[in-house]
């Protein structure tokens, strides 16, 4: 009887120390492998502002603080990513139907941040760097891009494009307009610039300075500003404009037909009809998309060129009529709506520069 209350004891002893080992196991295995939830991945790049940035990768939602970004992020074929934008951001026209954040210099932090947006586009010319520090604060990426020029503008695509995950996109859009600047420049090279005046804004008459985007695309489009400033956005006298006798004005506007009161206006002021310019009307009308540092900006460049040197754009077939050339039409854009000054200005459909970058 005590031989088989030992082997009892026995067996129940190796059953649970068995039960023990079978539960222990997994209960090991179970934690060297705890579920941990994946990391964020960033990629640190530097902007055009020259900030250290981590952005977080994929980008999958954007919001831009400028009309010139919004059109980028389309030409580049992102639209279904971008989610908000600013209030002066009405091209193409899709873009108008994006979530508005508010103005360019002061726009809602609240809607940016209810967003959610893996990166902010701003630019360092028309956003504030109060802007970017608060963005900063609340944890969200933000890219600022300051071209100066056409290659910059060109450079700025393609590196915003790399960014955002499609760099082949952006270099088709940069080959693009290197294409069609190359053929002005073969058409224009041999031909002396025509003198401008560029009117930004005429009461106050500002214009613009040599160091500009604007200044770079006038001299792509075969022409050359009568102001030699280094400011952006100079103030101009009318006595220097008279001096200086420029042998265009340039307007840009949202539709050409809404500068016609606006020249009449300016020649009915006291001194302007001395200006041979104003009172010949000789005054060229260009597309708006010339304020905005993004790849429409080409289209407007072709059609000054076009206003300002007829002639280049014309070709003797054998039969010896004079066709216009054809093989290389500039692009069409839709017009974009009148821009939001006050209507009952003289200046109300032309647009400043510094609001629309």
């Amino acid at each position: 009887m005590k031989n088989f209350a030992r082997s009892l004891i026995r067996n129940t002893l190796c059953a649970a120390i068995a039960a023990s080992f079978c539960y222990a196991a997994p209960s090991r295995a179970q934690s060297a492998s705890p579920v941990s939830a994946a990391s964020p991945v960033f990629r640190e790049v530097t902007d055009e502002a020259g900030r250290t940035v981590r952005v977080p990768q994929p980008v999958n939602r954007i919001v831009s603080l400028a009309p010139s970004l919004t059109e980028t992020v389309y030409a580049l074929g992102l639209q279904d990513r971008l989610v908000g934008d600013t209030d002066y951001c009405d091209y193409p026209p899709d873009a108008q139907r994006k979530t508005k954040v508010g103005g360019g210099i002061s726009p809602s932090l609240e809607v940016i941040a209810a967003l959610h947006p893996d990166l902010v586009l701003a630019t360092k010319s028309f956003n504030r760097l109060e802007t970017v520090h608060s963005l900063d604060n609340l944890g969200i990426s933000s890219y600022a891009t300051d071209p100066h020029t056409l290659e910059q503008i060109m450079a700025s695509s393609k590196k915003l494009s790399d960014i955002l995950g499609v760099p082949e996109a952006g270099a088709s859009v940069a080959a693009d307009m290197q294409r069609h600047l190359a053929d002005l420049q073969k058409r224009l090279g041999a031909l002396p610039p025509k003198r401008v005046l560029f009117v930004v804004w005429t009461q106050p008459l500002i214009s613009v300075g040599k160091g500009t985007f604007i200044a770079d695309a006038l001299r792509h489009a075969g022409a050359v500003s009568i102001v030699d400033a280094e400011q952006d956005w100079p103030q101009v006298s009318l006595e220097e404009v008279a001096r200086l006798q420029p042998d265009f004005l340039i307007f840009s506007a949202a539709h050409s037909d809404a500068v016609s009161p606006a020249v009449d206006a300016l020649a009915a002021l006291p001194g302007w009809n001395i200006v041979e310019a104003v009172s010949n009307r000789r005054i060229a009308v260009i597309n708006e998309a010339v304020n905005r540092p993004a790849p429409r900006i080409v289209s407007a460049i072709e059609d000054l060129a076009r206003q300002l040197h007829p002639d280049a754009f014309v070709e003797k077939p054998e039969g010896g009529k004079e066709k216009l050339q054809k093989e290389n039409p500039p692009p069409n854009p839709q017009p974009a709506p009148p821009s939001s000054f006050s209507p009952g200005a003289a200046q109300a459909q032309m647009t400043v520069p510094g609001g629309c970058a």
